[in-house]
């Protein structure tokens, strides 16, 4: 087992920074929110659903962020400590609520979203509330985009990635983009390109890849654009078709298991908990293709049970559920060199 900078008591730990959110989902599938019956609540949030899906998968983790002190925020940091996650980098804000998504699950499964942040707690995270201690005990430092939308929180989260790789973390990189929160396109694409030399792991969708080159295409020489000399590891995740992989050395794709899709909502934060769980404990995977290719069949696995069920975090997998799923069905897909 390989640890840089992680606690000594077992794996590495991973420190996931950003917003989390009450999702609100309609009862019924392929309906607009005006149309819907009625909604369920459920905890939301791309960064503490990949650090659920990392301690459900047995690995150790922590959220860092900020929330309402209101009955939903107290709610959600429950939830984290229910799922084995530690809260000790969450703090609450007696002036702003916890923020609300209302999310349309379309007939195939898809989502759209309205939001009500203005602003939410989680925007007025200062560096001052920052648990700095924690963030450098991180192995590996998880962030995405919408932390850079307005300050004071993109302050305290450029502060926090400097200070996780400062202490030696892995910085992991998952824009998660989320247009209508950016007041355009193109301040989304300017403000998520602005960090994006800094990391160590970038994970993009096969949407936000071609939002971000401005070409309707996943092959490899546009995804190359994104590619830069200090990044160990790049992701294109494809949905159902599984994913693709670039190193400095190596490039390949890794198909994804055929599953009835009901709700791909914490798809890819399964599959990013997954990876950054495997990564946590052999850091020679990105050097080594045939460790790779392994662990991406297992992330792979991981988003694929996700959207079984509806809902992000009750269906996000135990290993031993992705292993089932491994040893049903295994796919196949050989390797390119560079």
């Amino acid at each position: 087992m390989v640890i840089v900078n992680g606690d000594s008591a077992g794996a590495g730990l991973i420190v996931s920074f950003g917003e989390m959110l009450i999702d609100f989902v309609p009862t019924v599938s392929g309906v607009s929110l005006a149309e819907a019956p009625g909604f369920l609540k459920a905890p939301g949030g791309a960064r503490p659903t990949c650090a659920i899906a990392v301690a459900r998968l047995g690995g150790r983790c922590a959220f860092l962020g900020k929330l309402g002190d209101d009955e939903f925020g107290r709610m959600l940091a429950a939830i984290l400590k229910e799922n084995g996650v530690d809260d000790a980098g969450v703090s609450f804000d007696a002036r702003a609520r916890t923020a609300l998504a209302f999310v349309t699950l379309r007939a195939d499964g898809e989502r759209e979203f309205m939001f009500y942040r203005n602003p939410s707690a989680d925007m007025l995270l200062t560096e001052a509330e920052l648990n700095l201690d924690l963030i450098r005990r991180a192995a590996i430092f998880h962030y995405g985009s919408i932390s850079l939308i307005t300050e004071p929180c993109r302050s305290a989260h450029l502060k926090a990635m400097g200070a996780a790789k400062e202490a030696g973390a892995l910085l992991s990189y998952d824009p998660n983009l989320r247009l209508p929160l950016w007041p355009s396109a193109a301040e989304a694409r300017e403000q998520i390109l602005s960090i994006w030399d800094q990391a160590d792991i970038i994970k993009v969708s096969d949407v936000e890849l071609e939002f971000l080159t401005g070409t309707e295409s996943v092959e490899d020489e546009v995804a190359m654009r994104l590619w830069r000399p200090s990044l160990k590891l790049l992701l294109v995740t494809l949905g159902e078709k599984g994913c693709k992989y670039y190193t400095k050395d190596f490039h390949g794709s890794v198909e994804s298991y055929a599953v009835k899709q009901v709700d791909t909502t914490g798809a890819g934060d399964a599959f990013v908990g997954a990876l950054l769980g495997k990564i946590v404990e052999d850091q020679s995977a990105l050097q080594d293709e045939k460790k790779l290719r392994e662990l991406l069949r297992f992330a792979n696995a991981c988003g694929a049970i996700t959207t079984t069920k509806k809902g992000a975090i009750p269906s996000l997998p135990t290993a031993a559920e992705a292993m089932q799923l491994m040893g049903e069905r295994k796919p196949k897909q050989t390797p390119s060199e560079i």
